[in-house]
């Protein structure tokens, strides 16, 4: 009887790790598509704009509507629930195998162990998607990873993570800050003139972002595909202001990695919660995704981006966000983005 009551103790204990290893991550599997066999990784952990909203909304747009492997990880609390800009993201080696990286993240300091699937995955040249405070995605990282550092002066990766791979940092004495005061100023992002036949605009008109804008002078080598303009109000159709002249928003590059491969980077100032309410916006990240991964030539203008399932998002703040909800209670396609959970 021993042997046999041991083996259930094992079951019982392996089977409650597994558990808790599912509750603590999400996937959406898409079924057809062009991105079929194409995993995305998103990595969800700021401290105000929502992006534990914002990721998995885009997360299921991909899944659903084109066929891709969406894997969204969170920064979580001791307890598993979604802790907006918490350092503690479990799953971080589901990068391993991942065919793109989607960021949300702000003044993050991880540790190491959580770092080196990241850091492999950057010295690959993966392919990295940047959002809003992704530009200083990292702060308070010590020894070999305190290069990443959004201030990190390392004369080898100056200005760290967000200027070396992302192409601009949070420097507002450079030019890279606060541009409009959030909740009081919208923002009307608009794509430049010179590049209306880039991929990554193909099909984008009428983009409005709720959250206040940022200015930003990217890295050298970076294509400016859209600029912003502040608006006097938080409507779309609010006058732009004449003392914000329009700064760059959207722009793609291409970082080289450790290996000598250069990965592809989309980057916009925006992407907040609310802020991919407006179709032109889920759009031309979408795009982004696609550019990125190198399928350019499967943009379609038409292509769908509507929701899958309900979204409904809260309004950004320090603090804000609903609380006491696990990653497992995103499952599946129809499942409230976030729920108003009551434990």
């Amino acid at each position: 009887m021993k042997p046999i009551l041991y083996l259930l103790i094992a079951s019982f204990f392996l089977s409650g790790f597994s558990f808790q290893l599912m509750s603590q991550s999400l996937t959406y599997e898409g079924s057809s598509g062009v991105g079929k066999g194409k995993h995305i990784v998103f990595i969800a952990s700021d401290h105000e704009y929502r992006g534990e909203e914002t990721c998995p909304a885009i997360a299921r747009i991909l899944a659903k509507r084109h066929g891709f492997k969406c894997t969204v990880l969170f920064g979580l609390d001791n307890d598993g629930y979604i802790k907006p800009g918490s350092s503690k993201i479990p799953g971080m080696e589901a990068l391993g195998k991942a065919d793109m990286m989607f960021l949300f993240l702000r003044f993050l300091a991880p540790d190491d162990v959580t770092m080196k699937p990241f850091t492999d995955y950057l010295d690959r040249g993966g392919p990295v998607l940047g959002l809003r405070t992704t530009t200083h995605g990292f702060n308070g990282l010590k020894g070999k990873n305190s290069k990443y550092n959004y201030n990190s002066r390392d004369k080898s990766y100056d200005w760290g993570f967000g200027r070396q791979v992302i192409g601009e940092t949070w420097r507002p004495r450079e030019g890279a800050g606060h541009y409009g005061s959030n909740h009081k100023f919208s923002t009307r992002m608009f794509v430049v003139p010179e590049q209306t036949d880039h991929p990554v605009v193909r099909g984008v008109t009428d983009m409005h972002a709720m959250a206040g804008a940022y200015s930003a002078v990217p890295i050298e080598g970076s294509v400016i595909l859209g600029k912003n303009q502040v608006l006097d109000s938080m409507k779309p159709d609010g006058k732009p202001l004449a003392n914000k002249p329009p700064s760059p928003c959207i722009w793609v590059r291409e970082y080289e990695s450790k290996s000598g491969k250069k990965g592809r980077v989309f980057a916009s100032t925006q992407g907040a919660s609310e802020d991919i309410v407006s179709e032109g916006v889920r759009r031309v990240i979408i795009n982004g995704v696609f550019w990125c991964m190198g399928l350019e030539k499967s943009i379609k203008a038409d292509m769908s981006v509507d929701f899958v399932g309900p979204y409904k998002p809260t309004t950004f703040s320090f603090g804000g966000g609903r609380k006491k909800v696990k990653p497992s209670d995103l499952a599946g396609f129809e499942s409230q983005l976030l729920p108003e959970t009551k434990r």
